[in-house]
C-alpha cells in the first residue's frame, strides 16, 4: 500500500498519460522527489541559481534549497545532500521517514 500518491507530471510540466489516455500516477519516493523538485522550482531559487556565476553566492542559493527541503516533514532532518552536477543540473537526496531507499531527485537549472 502506498503511503503518498500523485499524478506523475513531465520534465515540462505536463501530466504524462498513458495509452490510453488516463494520468500515470507516482507513489511514495517518486512522488516525494516530484514535490520536492516542484518547491524548489515554485521557490525562485532554481531561477536565482541561472543568473549567478558567483561560487560563493550559488553555495548560498544551494544552502537555501537545501533548507527549503529540510523543511519537507516526510524527510529525515540532517539527510538532504545536494550535488551540483552542472551549472545547470543539480540532485537532490534524502532519507524518508518509514522507507528503506533514499528520495532521489534532479532538478534541471535552466532559462
Amino acid at each position: 500500500m502506498s503511503h503518498y500518491v500523485d499524478l506523475l507530471i513531465t520534465p515540462a510540466g505536463n501530466f504524462t498519460l498513458d495509452s490510453g489516455d488516463e494520468p500515470v500516477l507516482c507513489s511514495d519516493l517518486d512522488s516525494i522527489g516530484q514535490d520536492v523538485r516542484h518547491a524548489v522550482i515554485e521557490s525562485g531559487l532554481a531561477t536565482q541559481l541561472i543568473a549567478e556565476r558567483s561560487p560563493t553566492l550559488r553555495a548560498d542559493i544551494l544552502t537555501q534549497i537545501e533548507l527549503l527541503v529540510e523543511d519537507d516533514v516526510r524527510l529525515v532532518p540532517g539527510t538532504i545532500v545536494i550535488n551540483q552536477e552542472s551549472l545547470e543540473r543539480i540532485t537532490l537526496t534524502a532519507q524518508a521517514y518509514g522507507f528503506d531507499d533514499d528520495v532521489n531527485t534532479a532538478v534541471e537549472v535552466t532559462q
